[in-house]
C-alpha cells in the first residue's frame, strides 16, 4: 500500500496559512476522490478541502483551532498502488536528516557542509518547546524556525511582529535570525505614551437564571467581535454626513432595468451605480486610499472597493472588487452580483475578502436612513449608503421655489481622524453626492 499527503492548497496569493476548524473524516474512514476531508477559516471565509486520491485516512497532522501553512501536509491517505512509488515515504525520507547521514554525506561535499548537516540535526535537541499560553500566537513555522535557531520562549516573546495584531510572522523571525547573528537583534520595545491609560477592569458579570439561554457566539461571529473592538481602539473615528437627491438615478435605472436584464443576463441594481461614483471620488481623492503602518502613511496604487454583503446566518462579510475604477458600468454590475451570490451561497474563496482599500456598505438594506460604521482595518474610511426614500423637497427654477417629490437618501463617511482631517473627509463625501446628483438620465450602458 501506498501513502499520500494531502496538503494545504493554495487558496489566493495573499492567503499564506489557514485555521483547522472540522474534521470530516476520521482515522480509518474511507474517502473517495474530491470528497471533502477537513474544514478550513482564513479570517473571513470558511472552506473544504477534497482529497485528490481515493483511500483511507490513516493520519491526522493537525487538530482543530491549529494554524497551517499553504502547502504542509495535513493528513496522510494510504491508497493503493507501490510503496516504492509513494511520494510521502520519498518526504519524509528527504526531511529525516540524522546526524549519521549527514555524516556520511562528508564524502560527497564539503567538510563545512557536511558539519552544518549535523548541526542542523542537533540543533532542536535541548530546545524548549514553544507554547501560545501567552498573549502572543506563534504558527508551526515559526515555532519551527526558533526551535532550529536555538530561540527560547522568553526571546521569541521579545520579537517584534508585523503580522495581525503583532503576530511573528516568517519574515519577522528570519530578520530577527539575521539581525542576531550580527548581535544586533530588535526586540519588542515598550510603547510610550503621553497618557498613562486607565487600568484594565475586569468585565462585569453578568447574571443568568433558570429561563436564560446561553448561546455559543459562532466562530465568525467571535472573530468580527474582535475585529470590531479592536479598530474602534486603532482609528479616532470621525463621521460626516451629507443628503443626496437621486432622483435622476431613480427615473434612469426604472427606465432601463429590464433591457438591461435581458441583454446583460444581470440585475441593475443601485449598489454597482454607488460604487461607480465612489471610485470615481477615490480617484480625486487618493489620500482616502491609504493606510497607517505606525508613523507612516502606505498610499495604494489599486482601487479595490470591499462591498459589505450579508450572509444567511446574519454575519457580514466583506468581498472586493478588485481595480474597480477600471470597470465600466456593466462590469461593476456583473461584480457586484457574483460577489453578492457567492457570500449568500458561502462560495466565496480567500482571496475574494482580501486586499480592500475602502469599503461601502448599504445600510438601507435593512431600512436604516443612515448608519455610522466602523472601519474595516486597515483602511481608513467607510461609506455607509442609507435608504432611498421618497420625501418632500424645496425645488429650485428659474421661475422660483416650489415643493415637490424627490427620491433622497443620506451618505455617512466615517474616517480615521488621525490621517484624514475633516475637510478631507468631508470633501469626499460631498464629492461622491455631486457624481450622484449629476447623472446623466441620457447615459447608455
Amino acid at each position: 500500500m501506498a501513502k499520500f499527503e494531502l496538503k494545504l492548497p493554495k487558496m489566493g496569493e495573499s492567503v499564506a496559512e489557514a485555521t483547522v476548524t472540522n474534521w470530516l473524516k476520521e482515522v480509518g474512514d474511507t474517502i473517495e476522490m474530491d470528497e471533502p476531508v477537513v474544514e478550513i477559516a482564513t479570517d473571513k471565509v470558511d472552506s473544504e478541502v477534497p482529497s485528490e486520491v481515493e483511500g483511507v485516512l490513516i493520519e491526522k497532522l493537525f487538530e482543530a483551532d491549529d494554524v497551517v501553512q499553504v502547502g504542509q501536509t495535513i493528513a496522510i491517505i494510504e491508497i493503493e498502488g507501490d510503496s516504492s512509488d509513494d511520494q510521502t515515504d520519498s518526504a519524509i525520507e528527504e526531511e529525516s536528516v540524522t546526524t549519521e547521514e549527514a555524516e556520511e554525506k562528508q564524502t560527497e561535499t564539503s567538510a563545512d557542509e557536511a558539519a552544518q548537516l549535523v548541526n542542523a540535526a542537533k540543533e532542536t535537541v535541548g530546545v524548549s518547546a514553544i507554547s501560545n499560553d501567552g498573549d502572543r500566537f506563534y504558527s508551526p513555522l515559526v515555532k519551527n524556525i526558533a526551535q532550529q535557531e536555538g530561540i527560547e520562549q522568553e526571546e521569541l516573546d521579545k520579537i517584534s511582529g508585523t503580522g495581525l495584531e503583532g503576530r511573528v510572522t516568517k519574515d519577522d523571525i528570519l530578520k530577527y535570525v539575521e539581525s542576531r547573528k550580527s548581535g544586533k537583534a530588535p526586540v519588542k520595545e515598550p510603547k510610550s505614551e503621553p497618557i498613562k491609560a486607565a487600568p484594565k477592569e475586569a468585565p462585569t458579570p453578568v447574571s443568568v437564571n433558570g429561563e436564560d439561554e446561553i448561546i455559543e457566539m459562532s466562530r465568525m461571529g467571535k472573530m468580527i467581535s474582535k475585529h470590531m473592538i479592536a479598530s474602534v481602539q486603532t482609528s479616532a473615528h470621525v463621521q460626516s454626513f451629507i443628503e443626496v437627491d437621486v432622483t435622476a438615478i431613480w427615473k434612469w435605472r426604472e427606465r432601463i432595468k429590464n433591457d438591461f436584464q435581458k441583454r446583460e443576463g444581470e440585475k441593475l441594481t443601485f449598489t454597482p451605480i454607488f460604487m461607480e461614483a465612489v471610485a470615481k471620488t477615490i480617484r480625486d481623492f487618493p489620500m482616502i486610499n491609504i493606510s497607517v503602518d505606525g508613523d507612516k502613511i502606505i498610499k495604494r496604487k489599486n482601487i479595490n472597493l470591499g462591498m459589505a454583503a450579508a450572509l444567511p446566518d446574519g454575519n457580514l462579510i466583506v468581498p472586493v472588487i478588485k481595480n474597480a475604477d477600471q470597470l465600466n458600468l456593466v462590469g461593476m454590475a456583473k461584480a457586484v452580483n457574483d460577489l453578492a451570490t457567492r457570500a449568500r451561497q458561502g462560495k466565496l474563496k480567500p482571496d475574494d475578502t482580501q486586499g480592500g482599500t475602502y469599503t461601502v456598505t448599504n445600510v438601507g438594506t435593512f431600512g436604516s436612513v443612515m448608519g455610522t460604521p466602523i472601519i474595516n482595518q486597515p483602511q481608513v474610511g467607510i461609506l455607509a449608503l442609507g435608504a432611498i426614500r421618497k420625501v418632500p423637497a424645496v425645488i429650485e427654477t428659474p421661475d422660483g421655489d416650489f415643493i415637490g417629490i424627490r427620491h433622497k437618501m443620506f451618505l455617512s463617511h466615517s474616517y480615521d481622524h488621525r490621517v484624514v482631517n475633516g475637510a478631507l473627509g468631508g470633501q469626499f463625501v460631498q464629492r461622491v453626492a455631486q457624481y450622484l446628483e449629476a447623472w446623466d438620465v441620457d447615459r447608455q450602458v
